[in-house]
């Protein structure tokens, strides 16, 4: 390994603890509240805590000089909600373009069980031969998707997500982003599945004390943090709901605590 890999790691996380903002909605969803003015929400969630924002190459310029000193990580492949099929993600750039855009690490999403995963499995592969060679990290977002995965039984589930999370060390990335399963018991199989780093996503937006206690559950199982996007924000207040989530993830804070250090009301 390159020292440049392990270096641009440390500038996306915090002592192997992660906290992720994505905001490359953009292309799915198109410029919603939160996103119109990226650059206000840039500053308050890395004010607030965030170790790194993620954003597609074209909004760069608007990231640097609003992140108060997070990480950047360039995502590279999307789709768009109102198009034939969202799960159908297309390239949307390089690792050398990242590098181009000032990005400490990459990201690419994968739908395994989707139609669209022998694609997108190759696509994969081939950007982490190129991030390889230019020292620069790569995090699979490696989601299990598909008319056979059992999304309602979280046991069935971890099964599924265990094969996802598996899938992106085989193929050579550094982070695995994936959903949380529903439970601490069932997710442990899932970050026990891989040697990598497990972070999870965040999911539909619920209530504060829901994105805490499933922050919490997720460490308690074993992952390394959270790749989280519209509960943050979109939240009234992105820069404190971010420091609560740091709170739970990177001080151990309970969610009732970490919500009142936060100065948000504390939902039973």
């Amino acid at each position: 390994m390159s020292a440049g890999k392990p270096a641009r790691l440390e500038r996306i996380g915090t002592g192997g603890r992660y906290l992720i903002v994505p905001m490359d909605h953009g292309i799915t969803l198109g410029a919603v509240t939160g996103l119109k003015d990226i650059e206000t929400t840039i500053d308050a969630v890395t004010r607030g805590g965030a170790d790194a924002v993620l954003t597609q190459k074209g909004i760069a310029p608007r990231v640097h000089g609003n992140r108060n000193g997070a990480g950047y990580i360039v995502h590279l492949n999307g789709s768009t909600r109102i198009g034939p099929d969202e799960n159908d993600k297309r390239p949307t750039g390089t690792v050398t373009d990242a590098v181009r855009a000032g990005a400490d690490a990459v990201s690419f999403h994968v739908n395994v069980g989707s139609e669209h995963e022998p694609d997108q499995l190759s696509q994969l592969a081939e950007l982490t031969s190129e991030a390889e060679r230019l020292g620069m990290p790569v995090l699979a977002m490696t989601y299990a998707r598909g008319h056979d995965v059992r999304e309602g039984d979280p046991e069935a589930f971890a099964e599924d997500l265990g094969h996802a999370v598996r899938l992106g060390e085989e193929l050579g990335a550094d982070l695995i982003k994936t959903a949380y399963s529903g439970t601490a018991d069932s997710f442990e199989h899932v970050v026990t599945s891989t040697r990598l780093p497990v972070v999870i996503a965040g999911g539909s937006k619920g209530t504060d004390r829901e994105t805490l206690d499933m922050v919490a559950g997720a460490m308690d199982a074993g992952a390394a943090g959270v790749s989280m996007g519209r509960s943050i924000f979109q939240h009234d207040d992105p820069a404190a709901i971010t420091a609560a989530v740091s709170g739970v993830l990177h001080d151990g804070d309970s969610p009732a605590a970490a919500l009142e250090a936060a100065g948000l009301a504390v939902q039973a």
